[in-house]
């Protein structure tokens, strides 16, 4: 299938001018030869005028000169041959050139005047015929028809050039017309290229909406573009709102239960209730943070956001050697200097803090984080030189949307919000050994 819009309508324009090509072809062929027979005609009615001229009437007889004005009647090997019959059709007069050629053609003297045609003789030649009546010579009366004859095997070796000719006119016709065409089209589609560009800025969130510096036929796209980002801002802003708002009025009555079992457990006889309406407090506490987290997971559907990865890391790492100050955390990166990852602020700071909030609370004393991009993608790797994680547990900790209650102790949830935070950029998360010895987290996301 073609996919390209520009060969589409190339191919569809070269084969509507290759049919218009092949349809004019006969239509010039019929004009040439209609032409070239009108020349023939002129050319064998002068002829016969020169015979008429030089005829001369005695009585009932006709005489001729031996030379005639035409050079070309007295050469035996000339090809134009002059006739002279009378009205019953008798052949009265031949010239030289005709020699001993047979001749079968026999005039209609019916009073029309003349007539040109073709005429084809027992040995299969064609001849161009002009058949002139006469009924007056020199002021005398007279009925005589002049035939002058030439054959069409002579103007046929014209009519094959001019057919050549022909092919080769239409043939560079029709590749000026298609090296138009396609500079046209190139012209034409600029607009397209134009508005290609506007769409890779706002993917890459370089603008916020399309310019209506387009042609008419793209404003209505364009338009409509822009209500759909719009749109899709707004949206996202109602939402992000809407979830801090049932945040915060979610995370006022938890504080106030942890309150609640704070004062029990003063009491000795209800530290058991306490501490176990502690746990649960917690645990609500962390399922409200990562159902909150998983909702907001929503790659926008226009705009590409693309976020430094050094920037990220120096964000993160500054504020996890502040916490882990103790264990004196060695980070080594192996990634280019400018790589930007395909992701969202909000997203990126989310995945890597929860890995790196694992490693750094995990390792003994080295964490290690690289990344590369390919054609197939990005890949982003962090490795530490702690426990690792079984490999009878790593499907497990793996799995999209496992629970607090289910998770692998140790683990927490963060990993289960960076499966769905990859989930939403068709990102992919695989959990390896390390050459440090530890855990290896190794992230894909698609280009």
């Amino acid at each position: 299938m073609i996919r390209s819009l520009r060969v589409r309508l190339m191919l569809g324009a070269t084969a509507l001018a290759v049919v218009f090509m092949l349809a004019l072809l006969p239509v010039l062929q019929s004009t040439f030869r209609t032409a070239l027979e009108n020349v023939i005609e002129q050319r064998l009615g002068a002829d016969a005028a020169t015979l008429i001229s030089a005829a001369q009437v005695d009585g009932e007889r006709l005489a001729m000169p031996e030379q005639l004005p035409d050079e070309e009647f007295n050469l035996l090997d000339s090809k134009l041959i002059g006739l002279i019959f009378d009205r019953d059709g008798n052949l009265v007069w031949r010239s030289p050139s005709s020699g001993d050629q047979p001749t079968d053609y026999l005039p209609r003297y019916d009073g029309e005047g003349h007539e040109f045609l073709r005429h084809r003789n027992g040995q299969g030649i064609e001849y161009f015929v002009y058949d002139l009546e006469v009924d007056l010579l020199r002021g005398q009366a007279a009925a005589f028809s002049i035939v002058t004859m030439q054959p069409a095997s002579d103007y046929q070796a014209l009519l094959n050039d001019l057919d050549r000719r022909l092919w080769l006119w239409l043939g560079g016709a029709l590749l000026v017309l298609l090296g138009l065409l396609w500079l046209g089209l190139t012209w034409g589609f600029g607009s397209l290229r134009g508005l290609s560009r506007e769409l890779d800025e706002v993917e890459s969130g370089k603008r916020d909406h399309l310019t209506r510096e387009h042609p008419l036929e793209l404003l209505r796209l364009t338009d409509s573009l822009n209500h759909l980002l719009e749109g899709e801002r707004r949206q996202r802003e109602r939402y992000r709102d809407s979830l801090g708002d049932l945040a915060h009025s979610l995370k006022t009555p938890l504080a106030v239960l942890q309150g609640v079992g704070e004062t029990l457990a003063m009491n000795p006889g209800n530290r058991e209730q306490a501490q176990v309406l502690g746990n649960q407090v917690e645990r609500m506490s962390q399922q409200v943070s990562y159902q909150l987290q998983r909702a907001s997971l929503r790659k926008s559907g226009l705009v590409r956001h693309r976020e430094p990865l050094a920037a990220a890391l120096d964000t993160l790492c500054g504020a996890l050697d502040k916490v882990y100050r103790d264990k004196r955390v060695q980070v080594i990166r192996d990634l280019p200097a400018n790589l930007q990852v395909p992701m969202e602020r909000d997203a990126l700071l989310e995945l890597l803090g929860n890995l790196l909030e694992n490693a750094y609370r995990l390792c003994l004393e080295q964490i290690r984080v690289s990344a590369r991009q390919d054609e197939g993608g990005y890949e982003l790797v962090v490795e530490d030189d702690g426990p690792g994680v079984p490999a009878s547990q790593r499907e497990r900790i793996l799995k999209r949307g496992e629970r607090l209650d289910s998770q692998h102790p140790g683990q927490g949830i963060g990993t289960a919000v960076v499966v769905d935070i990859l989930d939403s950029y068709d990102g992919q998360l695989l959990l390896e050994d390390s050459a440090l010895g530890g855990a290896c987290f190794r992230i894909r996301l698609p280009g």
